[in-house]
């Protein structure tokens, strides 16, 4: 078996292992989605290892590269994503293999650690390998307006960005640099991260709302028996700005009816929201982190995260 980096040229194969190995039920897996995840991602191009043999892919291995930050310290980290095997030659340790050739080949490149969200399944596995568990994400809830019937059809998105982008590089440099003075690990947020990660995702819209004092994107989630508005990502740095979410989350709710809304618990709605460790486990792998860094990564306690930085997408 031979273990390399993935190329353009290999992206159909990719996708056609991937659709093999875990089908298409939650995500859809196409070369348009793959470019956007793997290539367009601002914080660079994905680290990608292939598993072949025979000249023919078996496995995939996808690292996507993502930004974090702690005291004013860019941390160079990768989420481990898109992965899978082809069902007759899974149980052959293909999947460890290629787990651990992407460990030494980031940590000799100098990232810093790698992160995700396993699901149930999966995170025994990770563990197993000597991943860190985290903890379970903490995520803030208030109730929405209750609606008896979800139609997806009838979901019409709207984007009102009224800001020039000065004033918007403006907006995220003092909120980027607030971030940095409270000592908590975020990602730093920028023009490109925003169009690439809420404007221009094909996977999903997002209701968008923007001036000078704030941005704010949301989608209505339907579960099997309730709506959920999801608030993945609020940006501001005043009373003026928050006051101004709080408007637009208000009108949002008159639109989608939600039965509920979620959102980051670094995001104060209202003085009778509830929040509680309800959303996926996260879990590290130190790469390249000193003992200090690397204690403050370990607790939930010092993420400053929007629900759009750790969703899986």
């Amino acid at each position: 078996m031979l273990i390399r980096e993935a190329t353009s040229a290999d992206i159909p194969e990719i996708i056609s292992v991937l659709c093999a190995s875990i089908g298409e039920s939650k995500l859809p897996k196409t070369e348009e989605i793959w470019r956007y995840k793997h290539f367009d991602n601002p914080f660079g191009t994905s680290i990608v290892l292939l598993a072949g043999v025979s000249g023919r892919i078996i496995g995939v291995r996808a690292f996507m590269k993502w930004e974090w930050n702690l005291n004013g310290t860019q941390l160079s980290a990768l989420r481990a994503v898109d992965t899978g095997v082809l069902p007759e030659y899974q149980g052959k340790g293909i999947f460890k293999e290629l787990n651990s050739f992407g460990m030494g080949m980031v940590k000799d490149r100098g990232e810093h650690f790698i992160f995700n969200t396993p699901n149930s399944k999966s995170l025994p596995a990770n563990l197993k390998m000597g991943w860190n568990k985290i903890d379970k994400l903490k995520i803030a809830f208030i109730p929405g307006n209750f609606r008896t019937q979800i139609f997806k059809n009838d979901i019409h998105y709207e984007r009102s960005i009224n800001l020039t982008p000065l004033e918007l590089q403006e907006l995220l440099d003092i909120y980027n640099n607030l971030q940095s003075q409270r000592g908590k690990i975020f990602t730093p947020k920028s023009p490109a991260y925003l169009k690439w990660r809420y404007e221009r995702n094909p996977l999903q819209e997002y209701q968008i709302f923007a001036d000078k004092d704030f941005y704010l994107a949301a989608y209505l989630k339907s579960h099997k028996h309730f709506a959920e508005l999801r608030i993945t990502e609020h940006i501001y740095h005043d009373r003026v700005g928050l006051d101004k979410i709080k408007k637009a989350i208000s009108e949002m709710n008159k639109i989608f009816r939600a039965d509920l809304i979620a959102y980051s618990p670094g995001l104060n709605l209202s003085s009778f929201q509830f929040s509680a460790k309800l959303g996926p486990v996260m879990v590290c792998r130190n790469l390249n982190l000193d003992v200090a860094s690397h204690k403050k990564v370990r607790n939930l306690i010092n993420w400053s995260y929007a629900l759009g930085d750790l969703e899986l997408f």
